[in-house]
């Protein structure tokens, strides 16, 4: 191998982690915006006014 194709293999492997990296922290994002998402969704759901309702559930059929 002489100098050039080791140069360009060195940016190559540059590059891809680069992809990586960029391609971690968008989806590291989405996961915060999907877990803030859900959290929103639990704090506005209607709370029930008898906190029996819905403790127990009659599956025979």
């Amino acid at each position: 191998m002489d100098d050039m194709a080791i140069a360009a293999l060195s940016v190559g492997m540059h590059q891809q982690r680069t992809q990586q990296d960029l391609g971690i922290a968008v989806l590291k994002m989405a996961m915060e915006t999907t877990e803030d998402m859900a959290a929103e969704l639990i704090e506005g759901a209607p709370v029930s006014l008898d906190p029996n309702l819905g403790a127990e559930i009659d599956i025979m059929a």
